[in-house]
């Protein structure tokens, strides 16, 4: 979801996401540093190779741990981007670009929202989309994008070598189904061609919808993608003026089973539907709101979350600092090291006594979630503060020290609760 500053309570974009993924699929943070390329280098990316860009952008992304692209991820320009799998009428057979990927080349080449859509689009116009090939047992799908910066917010949805761009204007939601009909801004090159020559849509027909060109679901009022998106929609529409990184939070943890769009949060889940996702299918693995700020006041923050957002804490990072080594340990197996792994624990032990378990984490997090959302403030005013007086060495030095004590805060508190519940 995204609410442009028109919509939100600060005036500031506010963008959120939260991960779908395989439950046991760690999805830790990676820091990537700005960097220079010779201009013969290569990008070497999951399946592909790739010609390398002359510079690429300090950035962090939240990635499955086999994966070499993001889920979601912020760069030092505050541009924002987070993904959402799609299904198209194409049959993939051969590895090429996946979406993580796509996700993380564009943070590493925009300095706005509308470069890093061009990155998007220009890399799938010419390398297109492939089949996921690994161990991990991965689905392959197109992907769906909100691209955000403090200033402009873009949705992409992609098939094959084919996409569509719309601009947001106020404020918007998507999720795992196609959701741009005639509405965009641009188009690939030869997509209503293709659609055309398959048979996926009629030349005489007008206008053009890319939606019901490309997407496989010939119904999509249907399926959690389509509840979901109604959902989130209607929640930042009805709160339209109100929105802040709280309100966000609420929403990614949200357990509303989408037949009263606009009814309250609920928190509880006894369905397997919900922006919140709990099944054996998948859950939400990880997530993102990010706070962004236009007029240099202060610094961005951005708020994340390992494991089901309902259950836990969005703890708060800032790009300017060095990250806190915790939040990178996570793989395949079980790591006491890995706060991901903690929380994916948590989660389960709170399943499996819900009405006794759920409060307490509610309470503990609650306190918690406060006393961040004040130091977080405070901490990006005095980061901001003296990166305008030329003092970069100690706003990195202030910012870093300030997440390693929020990380610890979190650490210790898991540490806590898994000694109580077990």
């Amino acid at each position: 979801m995204v609410a442009l500053g028109s919509a939100t309570a600060n005036g500031q974009t506010i963008f959120a996401k939260n991960s779908d993924r395989p439950k046991d699929e760690c999805q830790p943070l990676e820091l990537r540093g700005r960097r220079r390329h010779s201009k013969s280098a290569q990008a070497r990316c999951q399946y592909l190779t790739i010609a390398q860009a002359e510079e690429t952008f300090r950035h962090i992304g939240s990635h499955p741990h086999w994966c070499w692209g993001y889920e979601h991820g912020f760069n030092e320009h505050q541009v924002v981007i987070g993904n959402e799998g799609l299904s198209s009428k194409f049959k993939f057979e051969e590895p090429k670009l996946i979406g993580m990927e796509l996700l993380r080349l564009g943070l590493e080449r925009g300095r706005t929202a509308a470069e890093a859509v061009e990155a998007i689009t220009g890399l799938i116009s010419t390398h297109g989309q492939g089949k996921f090939s690994n161990d991990e047992g991965t689905r392959t799908y197109d992907n769906g994008y909100i691209v955000a910066d403090p200033d402009e917010a873009y949705v992409i949805e992609t098939a094959g070598h084919h996409w569509a761009v719309k601009e947001v204007q106020d404020t918007i939601g998507i999720s795992n189904v196609y959701s741009v009909e005639d509405d965009y801004a641009r188009l690939s090159p030869t997509c209503r061609q293709t659609a055309e020559e398959r048979g996926w849509w009629d030349a005489d027909h007008e206008p053009f919808s890319f939606a019901d060109a490309f997407s496989k679901s010939s119904d999509r009022s249907e399926g959690s993608g389509a509840m979901r998106r109604a959902r989130s929609c209607a929640v930042l529409k009805m709160k339209r003026g109100d929105i802040d990184t709280r309100c966000m939070m609420d929403l990614l943890s949200d357990h509303s089973d989408g037949k009263q769009p606009e009814e309250p949060f609920r928190k509880d889940y006894q369905t397997d539907v919900g922006i919140c996702v709990h099944s054996e299918k998948g859950v939400t693995a990880a997530s993102l709101v990010a706070d962004l700020c236009s007029d240099g006041s202060r610094l961005p923050v951005y708020w994340c979350s390992f494991y089901s957002p309902c259950l836990g804490v969005f703890f708060p990072v800032f790009i300017e600092g060095r990250l806190p080594e915790a939040l990178g340990v996570g793989e395949s197996q079980q790591s006491w090291r890995s706060p991901w792994w903690r929380f994916h624990k948590l989660a389960h032990l709170a399943s499996e006594r819900p009405e006794e378990r759920r409060p307490v984490l509610d309470e503990e997090w609650s306190g918690i979630q406060r006393q961040f959302f004040g130091t977080a403030a405070l901490a990006a005013r005095t980061g901001r503060e003296l990166l305008d007086k030329d003092q970069s060495d100690e706003a990195k030095a202030h910012l870093t020290e300030f997440m390693e004590e929020s990380v610890n805060t979190v650490l210790s508190k898991t540490s806590e609760l898994l000694e109580r519940f077990t």
